[in-house]
């Protein structure tokens, strides 16, 4: 199973980024879905989760601003970033627990997306 994370790059504050997730492998199911973010010399943080029903859980921090959703047709994740800020620089990554056609649930994560919110 592989996670690629898209859509990263430079805005500047007050714009708008959309991240894009894309599973592939040998996928049965996907249960719940995860943005985390790190910022240098930070530790890594959850910044929203989704569930297989699509319930919707976020940080205090991007409530507002980021919305988390998902296409269980195309095993993709999205996180539209409104608002952004300086603050929102970070590595982006996607994570998800998976369940593979062998039928074994693991969880897995993407390589990351540099997102930079200038002043």
């Amino acid at each position: 199973v592989q996670l690629v994370e898209s859509g990263g790059g430079l805005v500047q504050a007050g714009g708008s980024l959309r991240l894009s997730c894309a599973a592939s492998g040998s996928i049965y199911s996907i249960n719940a879905m995860r943005w985390y973010r790190q910022a240098p010399g930070k530790q890594r943080e959850l910044v929203a989760t989704i569930t297989s029903g699509s319930n919707t859980n976020y940080a205090d921090s991007v409530k507002g601003r980021f919305t988390i959703s998902r296409d269980n047709a195309k095993n993709t994740l999205y996180l539209q970033m409104n608002s952004l800020k300086p603050e929102d620089t970070a590595v982006y990554y996607c994570n998800a627990d998976v369940t593979t056609m062998v039928l074994r649930t693991s969880n897995y994560w993407g390589q990351g997306t540099q997102v930079t919110v200038s002043s």
